[in-house]
């Protein structure tokens, strides 16, 4: 899609984690979930490229090759400091938004990117736009998206837990930037399909089962949830780290 202003989803991905070292290469209904994580950035419209953005560790070599096997372009950077990975990607792209993405939402829903997408394309001049500044949607389906502009002033400002977060400083700092977000009802932030324990991985291969090897709807995935307990009740003990843990 050829546009005056250019967008590029950024999904960050690295195989060191402290639940469930590789999460984001654990094959999930015939495809690693990385690769889920790309098709629905691929599918979302208004996107114009999709980048893999990992550390430069030996140990997301893996991330790097499967990302060339999948055709989309890759950048590595530091490990920890996630936002200056987003700057690299964002410099070497020449995007005027970006629009980021994590490697351990498989169930991530293209019209969400789209919807967040639509929203900053109708008013650039939003330094952000997301649904998890009232968070209404399942955990896993987050969709957020800075500005050239803001993600520029956040990688020179930012510190501390801001550098893994990537966005928070944008939404939970001192400085006054321009915000919206997305909501739907009825709520469903109560739910979680993000991949962080083996737990979820259990429920999540439940849910592919039931819903085949596409990227869902998020309504559609809410509702298999809210009629079958027993897929919920799989991951029901697992709990989100705070913020500050990375």
């Amino acid at each position: 899609m050829v546009t005056e202003t250019r967008i590029v989803a950024v999904i960050q991905a690295r195989t060191g984690s402290s639940r469930l070292p590789g999460k984001v290469l654990r094959p999930l209904g015939g495809r690693p979930v990385l690769g889920w994580v790309v098709r629905a950035a691929q599918e979302a419209e208004g996107v114009d490229d999709v980048v893999i953005a990992t550390s430069t560790a030996a140990g997301d070599d893996a991330v790097a090759a499967l990302g060339e096997e999948l055709g989309v372009t890759v950048v590595r950077g530091s490990e920890d400091d996630v936002l200056s990975r987003f700057a690299l990607a964002l410099e070497e792209t020449g995007a005027d938004a970006v629009v980021r993405l994590t490697a351990d939402c498989p169930l991530a829903d293209p019209a969400l990117i789209s919807s967040v997408v639509s929203m900053w394309r109708a008013d650039p001049s939003l330094d952000y736009a997301a649904t998890i500044l009232v968070r209404t949607l399942p955990r896993g389906m987050d969709v957020e998206l800075a500005s050239k502009d803001a993600l520029r002033i956040a990688d020179a400002e930012a510190e501390s837990y801001h550098r893994t977060h990537v966005t928070s400083y944008l939404y939970d700092s001192k400085r006054q930037f321009r915000t919206m977000g997305l909501v739907v009802q009825p709520a469903a932030n109560d739910l979680r399909v993000t991949l962080d324990t083996a737990e979820d991985g259990e429920m999540l291969d439940a849910v592919v089962a039931e819903l085949g090897d596409r990227a869902p709807a998020w309504h559609e995935v809410v509702d298999l949830l809210r009629t079958r307990p027993d897929l919920t009740r799989i991951n029901a003990g697992v709990r989100q780290k705070k913020m500050a843990d990375g």
